[in-house]
């Protein structure tokens, strides 16, 4: 197991991250419409997975780089898939070693107490498989059980590329299905500024 990851203040663990639904932060769902910290977008930033030089960690590990939001799948021989993703909002932004702890195909979803807090219109629960699940097609949990690695709606498709969330990693259903099939629970997700 990798290092303590740091939180934000006011977070506390939750164990709801182990089962079926999950408890996990998110903004901007679809009910209440993308926020303008969603809708920052560099041009390139939905671009499809490729193949990039990568060196350091050991193949199978996944390291996320916040400044660029971009995950990156290492891979043998100095490469790695790198995927366009959204990260946390600069105020829940986080960082170190964690690993995936768990795998779900189509997960209900229960927006968290501060996520209710900032978005009480939310309902209390969605359905996995529902089109406004903020969890998309798949999730890998993390961890220190706050934050996943998650697909996302059709509506939140633009957030890819920005700073979004309350914490969790937003991919595109199509990039989130592919990872999840390259990743095992216990692989090594390092986060970095």
């Amino acid at each position: 197991m990798g290092e303590e990851f740091s939180r934000p203040r006011g977070w506390t663990r939750r164990r709801a991250l182990r089962l079926p639904v999950l408890g996990l932060p998110m903004v901007g769902l679809p009910i209440l419409g993308l926020t303008s910290a969603t809708t920052a977008l560099s041009t390139d930033a939905i671009a499809a997975p490729s193949l990039a030089p990568f060196a350091g960690p050991p193949p199978g590990s996944v390291v996320i780089r916040m400044r660029e939001r971009k995950l990156y799948l290492v891979l043998d021989g100095g490469q790695a898939i790198r995927y366009p993703v959204a990260v946390a909002r600069p105020d829940k932004q986080w960082h170190g070693t964690v690993h995936i702890d768990g795998k779900y195909i189509e997960p209900a979803w229960m927006p968290p107490p501060d996520v209710k807090r900032d978005n009480p219109r939310l309902p209390d629960y969605i359905a996995g498989g529902a089109p406004d699940n903020p969890m998309g097609a798949r999730a890998l949990t993390l961890s220190g059980d706050l934050y996943a690695i998650h697909g996302t709606t059709r509506r939140m498709r633009r957030s890819i590329g920005s700073y979004a969330s309350y914490g969790c990693i937003r991919m595109l259903n199509e990039d989130i299905i592919d990872l999840y099939q390259r990743v095992r629970v216990g692989t090594p997700v390092t986060v970095v500024p």
